[in-house]
């Protein structure tokens, strides 16, 4: 399938903090937060939510094509990503700026507190899908939110389905511009805390969602997964990592696994259950593209959990 994967192109400075975030959370002083954490260690990794998403399309064969901008400091992850099995030539590098930055920390419990430096993600709205040529699936995940709303509209005027996935610039994006990603999308894909957000900003629950949308799939961390569909629910359950090291871009895989189900044209079931397996691979390294399988491995980690894998 003729798939182009949109969003973020970053690095990621991940750090880890001993202790637990809530503990040092006063909650008589949250009018007034003033912390710092003593990390113990910090790697910088290749990122962003488009590469991570694309890196799993890319392991479980398909060659998707990654849309965005990066900075003058690309040259070797585009290497990357090329010999990774990745078609990068819809990849911009603006000339005086620096790749969009991700600085995460994660506690014990696998919380977060982040930081995102746009870089020369700022400069994504000035791509078109209109010069991509065809595409037969796109998914619109969190990047610069004038791009965001430019994707969505051109899918929209161009006929292409597409996966809208807000995830973490709920926060930033006004109600309007996120009801305008929702409605047109074929699929919109968030996890349980963004979807609240996404919720009470556009005003329209799941049933309100699925009138115009095929499925909306709200991931849950350990809980899994649901897949919301008119009809009925299709929960999926996580899969238990053999070590659980770092939850960057788990979201991401899982995306990347279930868009290898729609584009293999597999039933909900199947794709949930892809994206769970993915997903526990990422889980189960630092980053969200250090990981590595082949086809077999991957088919034989499904096949332990849910039973043989047929596409």
């Amino acid at each position: 399938m003729n798939i182009i994967v949109t969003g973020s192109i970053a690095y990621d400075y991940l750090m880890s903090f001993p202790g637990s975030f809530t503990e040092h959370l006063l909650p008589d002083h949250l009018q007034r937060v003033s912390l710092s954490f003593l990390v113990d260690t910090m790697d910088k990794r290749r990122g962003g939510c488009a590469p991570n998403i694309a890196y799993t399309l890319a392991l479980l064969g398909e060659r998707p094509r990654l849309m965005g901008t990066a900075g003058q400091d690309f040259d070797d992850y585009r290497r990357w990503l090329d010999a990774a099995g990745i078609d990068t030539s819809l990849v911009r590098q603006v000339d005086g700026k620096f790749t969009a930055s991700f600085f995460c920390s994660t506690d014990k419990s696998g919380n977060q507190i982040a930081s995102f430096y746009t870089g020369a993600m700022a400069h994504a709205g000035e791509l078109s899908f209109r010069d991509a040529g065809g595409c037969d699936l796109a998914i619109i995940s969190p990047n610069d939110p004038g791009a965001m709303v430019r994707y969505a509209r051109e899918c929209r005027e161009l006929g292409i389905p597409y996966i809208y996935d807000p995830s973490q610039q709920v926060a930033r994006m006004s109600g309007e511009e996120l009801k305008d990603g929702v409605v047109g999308a074929r699929i919109i894909v968030c996890n349980d805390y963004e979807y609240e957000i996404l919720r009470e900003k556009t005003g329209l629950d799941a049933a309100a969602m699925l009138q115009h949308a095929e499925a909306v799939i709200v991931t849950r961390g350990e809980k899994g997964s649901s897949i919301l569909l008119r009809d009925r629910a299709v929960d999926t359950p996580a899969v238990a990592p053999r070590e659980a090291v770092d939850p960057t871009g788990v979201g991401d895989a899982f995306r990347g696994g279930l868009m290898k189900g729609l584009a293999a044209g597999a039933p909900w079931e199947v794709c949930g259950r892809l994206g769970s397996v993915a997903a526990t691979y990422a889980l189960e390294h630092m980053g969200g593209s250090s990981h590595h399988y082949s086809w077999d491995e991957f088919a034989a980690r499904y096949a332990a959990q849910f039973g043989p894998l047929t596409l």
